[in-house]
């Protein structure tokens, strides 16, 4: 008698997780691993990466190349010309030089606002929300009253109070960092409220895990695609914070960035005397890095949010669908 239970040799190729009958998918077209995890390479993370890069390589490798921005070259305002690409600035100096110099600067200012103000946050984020109780309600309390206080005219409150011959780089990337950190911690704190109550931290805990090892091998790899989105947030605001700051008088008194370099032209009337060399190319180089960091940071949201990249899908799914339709139509046409 031919038995009825189905036998298992089909279901042995299945991949796991897969149903019986399921048609598995070719060698070639499947991904495992971490290459499963990997987001498909869109042009918007293509252009944004290249823009970032090629600033980035401007400011690393230009001030080595370039001569000396406060060298005196002549004695008036001249326009771009073969011995100087950008033009020189109202007291004689090489604009080029100090785009060089200015864009360095302001992505050190950058790069340390980042990582101060992502360290800050995932303290009293991730910590505040794996802990629990009384920790959690203190680190809440904090963080709420830092996010309800107006950030701008507290950075030049607290930029005004320090001596101008005191205010280096590092203290208004402080500034910036205490100042930006607060709504970051509170999407941190609520993602780590979901993510504490999954199964694989619950058997870590009951292994006897300490505490910090949970939070950084179990939670915190979990959290990397937020932090890597705050992360480029938090640059591009300080960036653009630290620009307005210097623009205002109250940026680094000891340190050439892009805000100082406005400030400069602001002062030597570049834009009534018509010398579009010394203001456009800064406010350029800040307009073009923060488009570049902002199409990064939509394309993390695109990693972090499949759900964003559905309609894609959902429109390619309907053109292929519509295409079959129609050679299905002309076929029987036929």
């Amino acid at each position: 008698m031919t038995s009825l239970i189905p036998s298992s040799s089909g279901l042995e190729d299945l991949p796991p997780g897969a149903e019986p009958g399921a048609v598995p998918a070719p060698a070639s077209t499947r991904r495992t691993g971490w290459r499963a995890m990997l987001p498909s390479w869109t042009p918007k993370l293509a252009v944004g990466l290249g823009l970032v890069v090629a600033i980035a390589l401007f400011g690393l490798i230009g001030p080595v190349l370039a001569g000396d921005p406060d060298t005196i070259r002549n004695i008036s305002l001249t326009a771009p010309s073969g011995d100087h690409w950008l033009g020189t600035t109202q007291t004689g100096q090489d604009v080029l030089d100090q785009l060089t110099h200015a864009t360095r600067g302001s992505l050190q200012i950058g790069l340390l606002v980042g990582v101060m103000a992502t360290v800050l946050s995932a303290v009293f984020g991730v910590i505040g929300g794996y802990v629990g109780g009384i920790v959690d309600e203190a680190f809440s309390l904090f963080s709420n009253v830092m996010l309800v206080i107006p950030g701008l005219p507290l950075v030049i409150v607290i930029s005004g109070f320090v001596p101008a011959d005191q205010r280096g780089s590092w203290t208004i990337a402080l500034v910036l960092a205490v100042t930006g950190w607060a709504a970051s911690a509170r999407v941190l704190r609520a993602q780590t409220l979901s993510v504490r109550n999954r199964d694989y931290v619950a058997a870590a805990r009951v292994a006897g895990e300490k505490p910090w090892r949970v939070i950084c091998v179990e939670i915190v790899p979990n959290l990397l695609p937020v932090l890597a989105s705050q992360f480029v947030f938090a640059v591009i605001a300080a960036i653009l914070s630290e620009a307005g700051l210097s623009f205002l008088g109250l940026g680094a008194s000891n340190s050439s960035t892009l805000g100082t370099m406005l400030y400069f032209a602001q002062n030597g009337f570049a834009l009534q005397r018509e010398a579009w060399w010394w203001f456009v190319p800064p406010g350029l180089i800040i307009a073009v890095f923060g488009c570049g960091l902002a199409l990064i940071n939509l394309s993390l949201d695109e990693i972090i949010n499949p759900r964003l990249r559905r309609p894609v899908r959902k429109r390619a799914a309907r053109a292929a669908s519509g295409s079959s339709r129609n050679s299905a139509v002309r076929s029987t046409a036929a």
